[in-house]
């Protein structure tokens, strides 16, 4: 099997890589990412023979149409900080929304599977628990496109495919980002800076997912050839941001909160079922808090 990971140098793909070794099926491995986060060290540990790095722009369609053949995509390249996807609408929905209309453009050409990666983000505030039937109420610029691209996977019937919608991802990688609120909280813990809470959010819940259970499943798909053209949640805990800070607190890290208005971050308040992919024998189960405790070391 060969495959394409987009957006591979990131807080996913990083981890994705470093494991893919446990992933018997997989012979050769291509790595799209426009390093725009300058993450150039780790390329330096790019070096098994499966591994073969393209640097290039996923929303330049010539570029696109240059890409190797291969039998799975996986989706990771998107501007992910839904904060400050306010600020860079128009960026967030040309970049997003065109890179994903090219990968899915080549996946057809092609006839690669596709495992698109979306977010839990498009619940935006509900009430009780929320399945894949739920209504959708994207609130964010970010969340609004990855609603947008799961409407366009389900309109078309030439690429078979296979929608995460990933929960919050937490742990460490050697490409994490810290404008999610495990790794954030983790570093204002280390450094000694006050950590930004939504105004009244300490009691609101949120999914989770370990990068340990995203990539569960991600060789689950691989390994079991599982493309069904449905769309999942993925995460491994509903946590609030209270029992996030404890787990901090319990690491032994005196903590200070600085509480930010946010009219619309604040409403933000949702627990997520996984019932259904865990009707497939997998079951997500990694703990939130051995990942905090791993990235406050690790961030030491």
């Amino acid at each position: 099997m060969k495959i394409l990971i987009t957006g591979a140098l990131g807080h996913i793909g990083s981890h994705i890589i470093k494991n893919t070794y446990k992933i018997k099926k997989i012979k050769k491995i291509y790595l799209v990412d426009n390093i725009s986060n300058e993450r150039f060290n780790l390329l330096f540990k790019i070096n098994n023979k499966k591994f073969n790095f393209i640097y290039g722009d996923l929303t330049n369609t010539k570029f696109c149409k240059r890409l190797p053949k291969t039998d799975v995509v996986l989706h990771l390249a998107s501007i992910t900080n839904a904060e400050k996807s306010f600020e860079n609408k128009k960026k967030v929905f040309k970049n997003n929304l065109g890179c994903f209309k090219n990968v899915l453009d080549y996946c057809a050409r092609t006839g690669a599977k596709l495992i698109h990666i979306s977010s839990t983000s498009v619940y935006g505030d509900q009430k009780g628990i929320v399945n894949e039937l739920s209504k959708l109420k994207p609130l964010s610029p970010y969340a609004e496109v990855k609603k947008k691209e799961e409407v366009v996977l389900i309109k078309q019937s030439k690429v078979k495919y296979i929608t995460l919608r990933f929960g919050t991802i937490s742990g460490f990688s050697k490409g994490m980002r810290f404008h999610t609120a495990v790794n954030k909280f983790c570093f204002n813990a280390i450094m000694k800076l006050p950590i930004p809470v939504w105004g009244k959010a300490l009691n609101l819940y949120r999914p989770y997912l370990s990068l340990k259970d995203a990539f569960k499943i991600i060789k689950f798909i691989l390994s079991k050839n599982f493309f069904p053209s449905e769309i999942f949640n993925i995460l491994s805990e509903n946590k609030t941001v209270k029992q996030i800070l404890d787990i901090i607190k319990k690491n032994n890290h005196k903590i200070k909160i600085k509480y930010i208005d946010s009219k619309i971050l604040n409403q933000f308040a949702y627990k997520t079922s996984k019932e259904k992919i865990e009707k497939f024998d997998i079951k997500l189960n990694s703990k939130i808090s051995n990942d905090i405790k791993e990235t406050l070391i690790k961030l030491k």
